[in-house]
């Protein structure tokens, strides 16, 4: 048995690929109710993707007749919920079921993964997909339990709390705030919106297709063909800027600050939202409606830190306390933690935890040594900046496919990374960051020593090449034990 881990895009393409090619023993464990990952998770107001749709979809399962350029959670979840269907993986779900550890069993030559609850499954290899952006993530302040009012994450929206005329306030401006905090203003009675860090924005309008492009794409053969590979190219040049941020990267940067002056009439406001680092560095946003938003009469962005939340709302470090009804914590995820708080027990009992103690790497962000047939998915290492992280998805599920049928062909127990070549990888890759805008500040892509973990230096395509095919050289098989059969 293949043990997938969980039934977002990953897993789905993990499944997707393994089945069509002999491996017809596969299951994925997830903790939601329902597949969708992130996509089913994140249903607050204004939720999308702000990458476009043709780009983040499966290349294999091209749909033609998606609305607008970027989608709306709703249809991207209904996208990946057909998929599944369509090839026959969604039968192969169990849902509800939260993975707790994952242990190699040395004498087994197999992996014991364990839920809450108790129930175990042996594994022959297992693939954790739980990618960067799932388990929510809160500042440390005062008093976060103390307050009366209704509170949630974003990634938990209440749908069942009506917000019209609710004094509401949202700690953090990142990509969620970005998307809901425009829809949300004009039926609030008040707004405030706490900023630790400005961003710097790009526009998206995303307005609905005229219906002459809709049928075009959808009846003209090879139109979004064209069209993706137009976007990924269009995507690789945000890899360029970012790549060279004291010479394209200026360019990238003269754009987004024409763009932002345009949007911010208001001086104080202005000054308030104006970034005061390197474009690229952090996540660059894609927004036309939050900036004007944030110049609103019920509006305030306050950039004052927050001292404690307090029973009737928040208290700067200034002394004042603007009070709420509700308070929305849009403060992202713990990107670095990976699939944490899981226990990921190895080779002679050694813990991911502490092979991970100076910050998660792997090869090619899926193989570790020590850690038998455990594959990551949107691993250390491979989140995008510019692309669609669905393309390197497509890649590590094929490459990760090529190597477990190394495995069935040798009839062996499993495969693992040599360590010297994880290791060399890992500096040379550590070394294209050099000169990179992603070194010039702080950002949620970095660990607390500084090491950039979630990030792919270099662009789309040379990670497709370097996945393109397996080199066995750079793996050892493990020996099956005489009474464990691999087929």
């Amino acid at each position: 048995m293949r043990i997938v881990i969980v039934a977002g895009f990953g897993g789905i393409a993990a499944a997707i690929e393994l089945q069509g090619h002999g491996f017809t023993d596969v299951t994925l464990l997830e903790r939601a109710p329902g597949l969708g990952g992130t996509w089913f998770h994140n249903t607050y107001p204004g939720a999308a993707c702000d990458v476009p749709s043709h780009l983040y979809s499966f290349s294999y399962a091209q749909r033609r007749d998606w609305d607008r350029l970027c989608s709306s959670q709703a249809d991207i979840l209904a996208y990946l919920e057909r998929v599944a269907h369509d090839h026959g993986v969604d039968s192969r779900v169990l849902s509800g079921v939260e993975v707790e550890a994952c242990e190699w069993g040395q004498d087994a030559g197999a992996w014991s993964v364990r839920a809450a609850g108790g129930r175990t499954w042996t594994a022959d290899a297992v693939i954790i997909a739980t990618g960067q952006l799932h388990r929510q993530a809160f500042p440390r302040i005062p008093g976060r339990e103390d307050f009366a009012g209704v509170a949630f994450h974003s990634s938990e929206w209440d749908h069942g709390y009506d917000l019209r005329g609710k004094r509401v306030a949202v700690v953090g401006t990142g990509a969620s705030a970005v998307q809901f905090v425009p829809e949300i203003a004009p039926e609030v009675a008040e707004l405030t919106v706490f900023q630790r860090t400005p961003n710097w924005f790009l526009p998206r309008k995303n307005r609905a297709y005229p219906n002459l492009l809709k049928q075009i794409v959808l009846r003209v053969p090879g139109v979004q063909a064209a069209r993706r590979r137009y976007m990924f190219e269009y995507t690789e040049t945000l890899t360029r800027l970012i790549r060279n941020p004291r010479t394209l990267g200026r360019i990238g940067a003269w754009r987004a600050a024409a763009f932002m002056r345009s949007q911010l009439r208001d001086p104080e406001v202005r000054r308030k939202a104006w970034p005061d680092y390197t474009f690229g560095c952090k996540r660059i946003l894609f927004s036309s409606w939050f900036l004007p938003a944030l110049q609103r009469e019920n509006v305030e962005l306050v950039t004052e830190p927050i001292a404690a939340i307090t029973e009737r709302g928040v208290r700067t470090e200034d002394g004042r306390e603007r009070e709420a009804d509700c308070l929305i914590w849009s403060t992202g995820f713990r990107t670095n933690d990976f699939m944490f708080p899981m226990e990921v027990t190895g080779r002679e009992g050694r813990s991911l935890r502490e092979a991970w103690r100076d910050g998660a790497h792997a090869h090619l962000g899926m193989t570790i040594p020590g850690f038998p047939s455990l594959f990551v998915m949107y691993g250390p290492n491979t989140n995008t900046s510019g692309g669609s992280i669905i393309l390197y998805l497509e890649q590590q599920a094929a490459y990760i496919r090529q190597a477990l049928a190394l495995v069935r062909d040798a009839r062996a127990a499993a495969i693992e990374v040599r360590p010297e070549v994880e290791a060399a990888s890992d500096r040379e890759l550590q070394g294209e960051f050099e000169g990179t805008a992603w070194t010039d500040c702080d950002s949620w892509y970095r660990n607390e020593d500084g090491r950039i973990v979630a990030n792919w230096p270099l662009y789309m395509r040379d990670y497709i090449a370097r996945t393109r095919e397996l080199d066995p050289a750079e793996f050892e098989l493990v020996a099956a034990p005489a009474e464990v059969s691999t087929v």
